[in-house]
């Protein structure tokens, strides 16, 4: 008998009637034993506004209640945002996810708390998940005084390669070795006392298709190489590719899930941040989001997306794979099987997966598709 855990990537459900937004894919969550989520914002009463990335308010803490009632057992809270309403907000959404019944991984009052995995156990088997923020901002970041999120510090350096002072540089990234080295301890305590032990990072180049920044690949692999039996990524809010590495899959990014919010679209007359980072997204990634969706402020095709699938037995992976997934145009996730659309989905995955040098197989196995390489 194996237990199937399906992960997705981002969730921002702040909309009113946050159940119907989840109600195209809750019979597919439904049929996992494990299912993990990321939730990108707080979910808090709070007003306070601390954030130093862009502006991100506070959702709705009944939304919890949704996402549980749709079939989530587990949310990872790592992530730039997770301190956007300060020490209120952190705590406010790990007490309203708990009051849902929904597990957390990622932050808490103390950097030790937010190294914490969840563990939840289904048919014999105990399951971990630990969840780290790679992208920032430090103010997002808890210490052993301050409430956050555990953390993998990611260095930039930029390089100019050609004799034009000004013109763009190579850019090189790569983990800061102490806190990669923390993480990789974090998996390997978790995976002796663990049947499987899952990863969740938050990273990425926001907003830019197929593209891998030199540090991910490495972190992932840490995290494979210290214990972890997959690795889900999100951040970006686009998908990202997938890769098997020594057998295990790495899910680069799975790009949105329910991510609505008015939020980042300006009203009309706005002269705010919200205007300033309408401006700024045209400038850094080439795209306006669609007028026709407000609650729904990303790039055209993050609109492609998967639930990831994997199934385990007490000897490990058994297979690793996915469900395509569109966001339609209210803003929710449609599951799609071997038709028109899942085989367009499916395609879109396998060629950013190439575009980033990887080389998994993806293959059709009834509704749902099986990774392999």
């Amino acid at each position: 008998m194996s237990l199937t855990v399906m992960a997705v990537g981002d969730l921002v459900v702040d909309e009113p009637d946050p159940a119907s937004f989840f109600d195209p894919t809750r019979e597919t969550l439904g049929r996992g034993g494990v299912v993990i989520g990321h939730v990108e914002v707080p979910h808090s009463t709070s007003a306070a506004q601390v954030s130093t990335d862009v502006p991100a308010p506070p959702a709705d803490p009944a939304a919890l209640r949704a996402v549980a009632d749709a079939g989530f057992h587990v949310v990872t809270l790592a992530g730039n945002h997770v301190y956007d309403a300060g020490d209120q907000g952190v705590a406010d959404t790990i007490t309203y996810a708990a009051e849902a019944g929904l597990a957390t991984a990622g932050a808490g009052p103390t950097l030790d708390q937010a190294r914490r995995p969840a563990v939840v156990e289904r048919d014999g088997l105990r399951v971990g998940v630990l969840s780290y923020n790679c992208v920032g901002p430090r103010e997002s970041w808890a210490t052993s005084r301050k409430p956050g999120c555990a953390y993998v510090k990611v260095l930039t350096h930029y390089e100019l390669d050609h004799a034009s002072p000004g013109g763009p540089p190579a850019v090189y990234t790569f983990a800061d070795p102490e806190s990669l080295e923390r993480m990789a301890a974090d998996v390997a305590a978790l995976a002796a006392e663990a049947d499987v032990v899952l990863v969740s990072l938050h990273k990425g180049v926001g907003h830019t298709p197929a593209v891998l920044a030199m540090y991910e690949r490495p972190v992932a692999h840490a995290a494979v190489d210290a214990g972890a039996h997959a690795v889900f990524a999100h951040h970006a809010h686009i998908m990202r590719g997938v890769e098997m590495y020594r057998g295990r899959p790495i899910y680069h990014g799975l790009g949105n899930f329910v991510t609505v919010t008015h939020a980042l679209t300006p009203a009309a007359g706005d002269e705010d941040e919200r205007a300033a980072w309408a401006r700024r997204r045209v400038e850094l990634y080439g795209f306006a989001p669609d007028p026709d969706m407000p609650y729904y402020p990303f790039h055209p095709e993050s609109r492609n997306t998967a639930i990831a699938l994997c199934r385990f037995d007490r000897d490990g992976l058994v297979t690793a794979g996915l469900v395509p997934c569109w966001i339609d145009d209210a803003g929710r996730p449609v599951p799609l099987g071997n038709d028109e659309e899942g085989r367009r989905v499916v395609s879109y995955i396998e060629q950013i997966t190439r575009r980033a040098g990887l080389r998994t197989e993806f293959r059709w196995e009834g509704e749902e598709v099986v990774l392999g390489g």
